[in-house]
């Protein structure tokens, strides 16, 4: 790389990313009002990625680069000189379940390691919306055995052996690697995860789908920390859940507030700026005003310079930043 390029790579504006959206059997036609996106015709969208190795930077210098080739290209403006993986290290999603999606379970890092993956699964889900009876299969139920859990996966009567949680808007649920789970219809949920796409599927109802019954049921883990996160309530923010890979919160911004002040306790590495209602603009000298639309993110790097962030109405901001394990408070 020339000296130039590492100099203009050294710092980092905030930048918007295009979402994209995948195609799975239990999603909707149409996710409006949501997403402006309509589903092609018997290609129903479940997943709306906000952070995937393929999104596309929507603003800025770097407007229209995949997001893995730019973590490739300046890890250390990015992530800070901290990160132990110069990789993009969270993956972030709205889930649209429709329909039950598969009972599954994701394997943690020295499974995936194992099976010559570069990580496994740990993630979180935050109720954006929940309408009334709306649940959520996690976990096993005590006295299940695994082998209760093989016969309920070819009887079909898995469902049984499952612990069910109910929930509400802005509830958070940690789904600890090894926690068997399924995401039932009736809420709409942000997900932050691990960078992994890696699921073993226990259970399809049925679906002409790939199982992965073997991988499961080892990846499988009868007591994890998996369930409802009681939110931290701060004089300027509010701590959703804080573990190893990941730190969620929701920060109050009452008209203007600093990156200085945004930052708080956490350390000066890559954010990511979510709007889970209304929408703001992003501000400081150097870079061009950055949009934050509802239900988009903004990507804050490690070595952006300071701005401003104003609500421009009905602002409720998420902010998510990757933990590196050890490194929870």
């Amino acid at each position: 790389m020339k000296a130039s390029q590492q100099t203009q790579l050294s710092v980092v504006a905030p930048f918007r990313i295009e979402p994209r959206y995948d195609v799975r059997v239990w999603g909707y036609q149409d996710l409006q009002p949501w997403y402006d996106k309509v589903a092609e015709e018997g290609k129903p969208l479940g997943e709306v990625w906000l952070t995937g190795d393929a999104n596309l930077v929507a603003t800025g210098s770097h407007a229209g680069k995949r997001l893995d080739a730019l973590f490739r290209e300046a890890p250390e403006a990015l992530l800070g000189p901290a990160a132990p993986s110069p990789a993009s290290p969270l993956l972030l999603k709205v889930l649209f379940a429709k329909e039950k999606l598969s009972v599954q379970v994701h394997p943690d890092d020295k499974m995936a390691q194992k099976y010559g993956e570069p990580r496994g699964k740990t993630e979180c889900w935050y109720a954006l919306a929940a309408e009334p009876g709306a649940q959520v299969a996690l976990g096993i139920k005590p006295g299940v055995s695994l082998e209760q859990v093989e016969e309920g996966i070819h009887a079909g009567t898995l469902e049984q052996s499952l612990n069910v949680l109910s929930v509400s808007p802005k509830d958070m649920i940690f789904v600890d690697a090894g926690t068997v789970h399924a995401i039932w219809p009736g809420a709409i949920l942000l997900e932050t995860q691990q960078n992994c796409d890696l699921t073993y599927r226990m259970y399809d109802y049925g679906r002409p789908r790939e199982l992965h019954i073997e991988k499961s049921l080892e990846a499988t883990k009868f007591e994890t920390r998996a369930g409802k996160i009681a939110p931290k309530v701060l004089s300027d923010r509010i701590i959703l859940i804080d573990v190893e890979y990941f730190r969620v919160e929701r920060i109050p911004v009452s008209a203007t507030r600093t990156s200085e002040s945004l930052r708080g306790e956490a350390s000066k590495g890559l954010a990511y700026l979510f709007a889970a209602a209304g929408s703001a603009k992003i501000t400081g000298q150097g870079f061009e005003q950055v949009d934050l639309p509802a239900h988009r993110v903004v990507a804050i790097p490690a070595s952006s310079p300071s701005f401003i962030i104003e609500d421009l109405g009905g602002l409720d901001l998420i902010r998510i930043t990757p933990n590196w394990p050890g490194k929870a408070q």
